[in-house]
């Protein structure tokens, strides 16, 4: 009898834990499906059907290409050019610019992990561009990459390099599983400064992030806040150059591996700036699209339902197309001897579309209103894909932390591998600022105004899409985003390293 009445309590306590707890988890969800004032001031409007359909009809029927904004790229320049990434989606931007403004295809080589595949970049002068295969985490492969003999004509020009090959992991935070970034995002340029300067390299430019600058978001509201309406820190923020002037963050101040490296490799890009190598570093806005290859718009349109929590979300897009300009904008800069000591050498700039930022509503409401392939977006309560990301990270780190595992346990793959909590950091409202870019070359900046808006460069995609699936009734072609290619290199590196240590 006395076991019973100590019974009721016990369960009288756990029910109204439960129940708090339950709340609580509410109250955090209504929080991370919240805008801001600030933000919804930046983002009046909405795309309608109307504005959409004339963008699209207009740009089907004329569309923005380089030899469309031809007189936008600074002028040609009696240089040679090494890219790497130049298979990838800023880096092809940036090829296909600087033969837009008159660069021999002999004096422009691709450094890549792969051959270029891109639509735009298999036919014309392009397919005449030298490409040389190398993973830039092998200093020996960077060093013959750069060292390869140049064709007579353009052998004793002054040689640029634009490095802007990198590997994006999305998620992972834990130092355990570091290693990867560090050593393409990190070593790899490093080894790229090194082959350049040897190579007698006197300009160069790399594509850095301005995820960079992102805090970790922190999800889990103090309930004394909370009930006074206060968000989780960090649920917005403003994406420019302020960090790089300060002391370089402690890793676990950067929301994951990826930004941590890119930092890194940000500060020796621009720590080797010098009268004999001018430096700089362009960080384009969180979320760069162009190809039907992206991530934003190329995983949209690749599913016909998206499973997705973020269609509330406001964020800063930018177009390879314009961040490859940007490029140009910096080179024709620290193409003079002097400018080693001008206030653009040896710091970075935001790069972002020249218009407000938009939500990802409307991204989605642009997909289905446009694209030829069936698509929907499938609401999720994002405090529900929080719980889950934590046990899929401990999962993943248990694998790395005790090799012998993956023995009786198997590896996760697909999109879930990336559901960690690192991920939510880069799904909150992120307003990138390129103001500094903007101004002019007398004022600091880079004189930087963008080709096309985000309306403009999202509607194309789709067109471009469109063209590729006419008379493909429900199939989808299968493009490589640059989230897979990073997986692709990861396992090529791994079985390299199984093979080296059997």
């Amino acid at each position: 009898m006395l076991d019973n009445l100590t019974d009721v309590p016990l369960l009288t306590v756990a029910t109204v834990a439960s129940v708090l707890v339950l709340l609580y988890l509410v109250r955090i969800n209504q929080l991370l499906l919240g805008t801001p004032d600030e933000i919804k001031r930046l983002t009046p409007t909405r795309w309608t059907k109307d504005l959409l359909r004339e963008t699209y009809r207009r740009l089907e029927a004329d569309p923005i290409t380089t030899s469309s904004y031809a007189k936008r790229i600074p002028p040609k320049l009696e240089r040679r050019y090494i890219v790497t990434g130049g298979s990838g989606l800023v880096g092809g931007y940036i090829v296909l610019q600087l033969l837009e403004r008159g660069q021999p295809p002999e004096s422009v080589r691709i450094v890549d992990f792969r051959p270029p595949s891109r639509a735009d970049m298999l036919y014309g002068s392009v397919a005449e561009v030298d490409f040389v295969q190398t993973d830039i985490s092998s200093a020996e492969a960077t060093e013959k990459a750069f060292r390869k003999p140049w064709p007579s004509s353009v052998a004793h020009l002054p040689l640029t390099v634009f490095h802007t090959a990198a590997v994006i992991v999305p998620s992972d935070r834990s130092r355990l599983v570091s290693g990867f970034c560090e050593a393409v995002n990190v070593r790899g340029t490093q080894n790229v400064v090194d082959a350049a300067q040897r190579a007698g390299a006197d300009v160069l430019v790399s594509t850095t992030s301005a995820s960079i600058s992102i805090r970790p978001v922190e999800l889990w509201v103090p309930p004394w806040r909370m009930w006074l309406g206060q968000r989780p820190r960090h649920f917005w923020q403003v994406l420019d150059e302020k960090d790089f002037f300060e002391p370089l963050r402690r890793h676990e101040e950067f929301y994951a591996n990826y930004p941590a490296s890119k930092a890194a490799a940000e500060r020796i890009v621009c720590g080797a700036n010098s009268e004999r190598l001018r430096t700089g570093c362009i960080r384009p806005a969180n979320g760069v699209y162009g190809n039907p290859t992206d991530n934003t718009v190329g995983g949209a349109l690749s599913k016909a339902v998206l499973p997705t929590w973020t269609s509330h979300i406001v964020q800063s897009f930018v177009h390879g197309m314009n961040v490859a300009i940007s490029h140009l904008d910096f080179e024709a800069i620290l193409a003079s001897p002097s400018s080693s000591s001008s206030p653009q050498a040896g710091r970075p700039f935001v790069i972002t579309d020249p218009n407000p930022p938009i939500s990802y509503r409307d991204l989605y409401f642009l997909v289905q209103t446009l694209a030829l392939t069936p698509f929907r977006a499938l609401p999720l309560q994002p405090v529900i894909m929080v719980l889950l990301s934590y046990p899929i990270e401990w999962y993943s780190l248990a694998l790395a932390r005790f090799p012998v595992l993956r023995r009786i346990l198997p590896e996760l793959s697909g999109e879930v591998k990336h559901l960690k909590p690192g991920l939510f950091s880069i799904c909150t409202h992120l307003v990138a600022s390129n103001a500094v870019a903007g101004q002019p070359v007398s004022s600091g900046g880079l004189g930087y105004t963008g080709v096309l808006t985000t309306l403009e460069g999202m509607a194309q995609e789709v067109v471009e899409w469109n063209n590729d699936h006419k008379g493909v009734a429900g199939a989808r072609k299968a493009y490589q985003t640059s989230v897979s290619l990073a997986d692709e290199i990861a396992k090529a590196a791994a079985t390299v390293q199984s093979v080296a240590g059997s």
